[in-house]
């Protein structure tokens, strides 16, 4: 039986309520993004920006009838409380004066309603770049314990079949050590799991179990023996060509004793040129729909947008957003 991820996702958010902060109230495509979700229940969003400006965009697109929180950080009643906080958590890193200036940034405004749990997650990057998303996460939700830095994973989804695979780091890490690679698959299996996958993890390389020696291949060796030591559990094999991790008359050859070669479902690339180059050449030539970046290792669910999304992909990664932080 085929089963719709995003109707899965749909199911499980419906009635909890999610808050998912919104920092680009006057982008077209979020508005209408926002509104779908509202009006079908999915998350409570909350929506940065000039309330005037915001309500326009809404009544012009048919979209004011319903409750919207929207909020302007040039007049929040709060903001001195947010900026005691914010200067406490940033102390010794940021001047009192500089405090104001940040925070009637959308996107380190956004993150504060995170932290102080105002909302669940956040959504942006429709017309920020990743920088100005990720930056204020880093400084302020940070990464979760045992966690050296986030990472971004890639949701390659067939929704008319039963076919998910998830592909990390594409997003963000250029060139991670081995102890890194190890905790991107570590990470990626959470993720995974969110997707109603049961995680079956393969590090990739141009090498499968020592069938080419060089520095990149052992690099991968290494990180599969981290991660095997810090989730012992895990389905977890490398280093695997994609083929030997994929395709199970290949597995026999190339891997016949690993118990993940031929059956992965998370890939995860060496460095970020081959994950980014993987993913959209699925995407493209394997007619894959990519949903992501999807940031994970964060202590609560921060993500960021193509600056090219459409209106559909920001409602999407919305959905995914508010599961995240149901996990």
């Amino acid at each position: 039986m085929i089963r719709s991820l995003f109707g899965e996702l749909r199911s499980k958010l419906a009635g909890k309520n999610v808050k998912i902060v919104f920092p680009e109230g006057n982008d077209e495509r979020v508005v209408r993004a926002v509104a779908r979700l509202k009006f079908e229940g999915l998350v409570d969003p909350i929506i940065l920006g000039n309330p005037d400006d915001v309500t326009g965009l809404l009544k012009q697109f048919g979209f004011a009838n319903q409750d919207y929180t929207i909020l302007n950080p040039e007049t929040y009643q709060d903001f001195d409380k947010m900026k005691e906080l914010f200067l406490e958590l940033r102390k010794g890193k940021v001047e009192p004066e500089d405090a104001d200036r940040l925070l009637h940034d959308v996107n380190y405004f956004g993150v504060m309603l995170v932290k102080m749990g105002l909302a669940d997650g956040m959504v942006s990057g429709a017309i920020h770049s990743t920088a100005d998303t990720v930056r204020p996460a880093l400084q302020i939700i940070k990464t979760k314990p045992g966690i050296s830095r986030t990472s971004g994973v890639f949701l390659m989804n067939r929704e008319n079949t039963n076919e998910r695979l998830v592909f990390a780091d594409c997003a963000i890490n250029i060139d991670p050590s081995a102890q890194e690679l190890a905790e991107i698959a570590v990470n990626t299996a959470d993720t995974a799991k969110i997707f109603d996958l049961d995680p079956r993890i393969a590090l990739l390389s141009f090498s499968t179990k020592g069938s080419a020696q060089a520095p990149q291949a052992q690099k991968v060796r290494e990180a599969t023996r981290l991660a095997k030591e810090m989730t012992p559990d895990l389905a977890l094999d490398g280093e695997l060509q994609f083929d030997a991790a994929f395709v199970p008359s290949t597995a026999a050859i190339k891997a016949p004793d690993s118990d993940v070669a031929g059956q992965a479902n998370v890939f995860i690339f060496p460095d970020l040129q081959s994950g980014n180059i993987g993913y959209k050449i699925a995407q493209r030539l394997g007619m894959f729909e990519a949903v992501g970046p999807i940031l994970q290792g964060l202590n609560k669910p921060v993500n960021d947008l193509s600056r090219g999304s459409s209106a559909e992909d920001i409602y999407k990664l919305a959905i995914i957003t508010a599961a995240q932080a149901l996990d």
